[in-house]
């Protein structure tokens, strides 16, 4: 079995910043790409990929992000981090990371956190 934890989130004024980080821990043989998810608590909305970095340290971020946020890693701790600055209302959510991870014994899977709560107040 394999954990995610996230911490770091909260409420925030517009304009702020924090930051994200999520540990993984367990069985782990190695994680391939991590990312940030995030939910926007409204009608309609679905879970949506906010960022992603491979385990060589490519990222990739939405466009509703980017120029803002950061994600980056810590390979030796199994950790990944999301510095989101600039911060707006319509980024208020619930967000959760994601780890593509091998287990030992060799099996792939996918594994998420339990979710942050970001507010940010206008």
């Amino acid at each position: 079995q394999v954990q995610l934890v996230e911490s770091g989130g909260g409420l925030v004024q517009a304009g702020g910043s924090l930051r994200l980080s999520c540990a993984a821990s367990g069985n782990i043989f190695h994680i391939n790409a991590m990312g940030w998810y995030r939910h926007r608590q409204a009608p309609g909305k679905q879970r949506e990929l906010v960022a992603t970095i491979t385990s060589r340290g490519t990222t990739s971020y939405a466009d509703s992000v980017k120029g803002r946020f950061t994600i980056s890693r810590d390979n030796a701790k199994n950790t990944v981090y999301l510095q989101m600055n600039s911060l707006k209302p319509e980024d208020t959510a619930v967000y959760y990371c994601n780890a593509d991870t091998v287990v030992l014994g060799g099996i792939r899977m996918a594994y998420w956190g339990q979710g942050t709560q970001v507010t940010v107040s206008s």
